[in-house]
């Protein structure tokens, strides 16, 4: 494993690391995103992401979650030993938390790759916007076990910083397809899966609504809500009840109930055997 050392902020380095956390299009281009964090650099190492560099800063740093990273990692991993200023410098998260950071190929799930079991649940997002929204939802994908989410036509970097932090490394834990909303629908049509889209227009609630068969969720802005195309393109619409003075909630709370209450018969319909 290769060693390194560096204090300097003007390192090219650590400008580029900089440039990554900051620009889509050096994320693209470089085929690397940043990953901050034990937890998280854990995951992307289980999802078979290969890991280029690994940073961490000494102070704060106990000797034992490096070396549990470090059993992970193989030889070829550039492994750099910075100061704390270099550290704050490329840090995405405030002071607080584990001193390391590792630039990360992502792993690329398509359709064809999915590898779903009889009875799938899954997750399409249409025009997600918000970066913190994307990771909520992930997080909600991992607990309930949703076996894959398919990201329409996303109006943000799927790789940000943001969403991986959000997500707590949870894109890399629930397989993640980016695609337009037509190869999702052809997917799903051809994977015989209904779809059920949130519209509060309906009259038909969310728990009458039977997720016990190869279900896709499908969620829509906050602002807009789902387009005509996936409206028109679901097999059912279902909606949350409203008790106060506004008509919707943050589109990552919305999936969570939903996908819950998916859980929720599934495991009861199980339990019942």
């Amino acid at each position: 494993m290769i060693i390194k050392q560096i204090s300097s902020l003007q390192n090219p380095l650590i400008k580029n690391v900089v440039l990554l956390q900051e620009k889509a299009k050096e994320r693209r281009n470089q085929n690397l995103t940043v990953v901050e964090g034990i937890k998280e650099i854990s995951l992307a190492i289980e999802a078979q992401c290969k890991v280029s560099h690994l940073f961490f800063c000494p102070q704060n740093l106990e000797k034992e979650a490096l070396d549990r990273i470090l059993d992970k990692l193989n030889d070829t991993v550039e492994l750099i030993e910075v100061s704390k200023n270099v550290f704050e410098k490329i840090a995405y998260r405030e002071s607080g938390f584990t001193p390391m950071l590792a630039l990360v190929e992502p792993r690329k799930w398509t359709l064809e790759s999915l590898k779903l079991s009889k009875n799938p649940l899954l997750l399409v997002l249409e025009a997600v916007e918000k970066p913190g929204n994307l990771g909520a939802i992930l997080r909600t994908a991992d607990a309930a076990g949703i076996e894959a989410v398919l990201v329409c036509d996303p109006q943000t970097d799927l790789w940000n910083p943001n969403v991986i932090r959000s997500s707590m490394g949870c894109i890399f834990s629930v397989p993640t397809v980016v695609c337009t909303s037509e190869q999702a629908q052809n997917y799903l049509k051809t994977k015989e899966i209904q779809s059920v889209a949130t519209y509060l227009e309906t009259e038909n609630w969310y728990y009458e609504t039977d997720f016990r068969k190869p279900t896709a969720i499908v969620m829509g802005t906050e602002a807009t809500g789902l387009s005509a195309k996936w409206l028109d393109f679901c097999n059912q619409k279902i909606k949350i009840p409203m008790a106060g003075k506004i008509d919707s909630l943050n589109v990552s709370t919305a999936t969570a109930i939903v996908v819950f209450e998916a859980k929720r018969q599934r495991l009861a319909k199980y339990l019942e055997k």
